[in-house]
């Protein structure tokens, strides 16, 4: 797979990508990583990237050319254009899985009071990771490339994710991770579940799966809640 973000602060990612496994899946060649500054590609004589907005209003807007000519000088056939903005759908596991099948993602890092509408026509999506607003999408991407590398093949043991929080059950319910522990077995008074310490799988298994939906009722119910609407 390969990942090019458009930012005006390609430095915010160094030290993110060259650690831990993102780093070790681009040496492996899992995945490639491109940061390009898009203010490279403006023709304004003046390097600015933004203006004002019509109509008025505080701040500045992100200018299309630039944007415009750094994508089409990148996209291929296989691409597929992310826009990251707080007025996208939120992004989710599933997405993460969507996108971690694809060849080549775009990413636009916005920035400043937003960018001219005219450059959503570029994007096959927009996307939010949460109800708030950040200085840029600088951020944003870090969390996205992070949650698709993991899911690469080779990138980590595919039984790691298929076990994560937010995996789809067999009743075709997300669900947050059971709680699991490690040695020793009793911490401070603190005691590991019985079950766990069985060997019996079909047992563990069970007390696994309770344990996720009780923590997904009591921590996070708008994951039900989503189902039943379903229903």
């Amino acid at each position: 797979m390969r990942i090019d973000i458009l930012t005006l602060f390609p430095n915010m990612f160094e030290g993110v990508f060259s650690e831990s496994i993102i780093k070790r899946a681009i040496e492996d060649k899992k995945i490639e990583i491109n940061i390009i500054n898009f203010r490279d590609y403006t023709k304004d004589p003046h390097n600015k990237v933004d203006d004002t907005p019509y109509g008025g209003g505080a701040g500045m807007v992100l200018s299309c050319q630039p944007i415009f000519d750094c994508v089409e000088s990148i996209r291929t056939s296989d691409s597929k254009v992310i826009l990251l903005t707080p007025a996208g759908v939120p992004y989710k596991q599933k997405m993460a899985y969507k996108l971690s099948e694809e060849k080549h993602l775009i990413i636009i890092c916005g920035h400043y009071e937003g960018f001219d509408e005219r450059i959503t026509t570029l994007c096959d999506y927009e996307i939010s990771i949460g109800d708030y607003v950040l200085t840029g999408g600088e951020v944003p991407a870090m969390a996205i490339v992070d949650s698709i590398t993991r899911l690469l093949p080779g990138v980590i043991n595919e039984e790691s994710h298929r076990e994560d929080s937010f995996k789809q059950d067999v009743d075709d319910i997300y669900l947050l991770d059971y709680p699991t522990y490690t040695k020793p077995a009793d911490f401070r008074g603190m005691k590991v579940p019985d079950v766990l310490l069985s060997g019996h799988h079909e047992n563990i298994r069970k007390y696994r799966y309770e344990q996720s939906l009780e923590r997904t009722r009591l921590r996070r119910p708008d994951l039900l809640e989503v189902q039943n609407e379903k229903d």
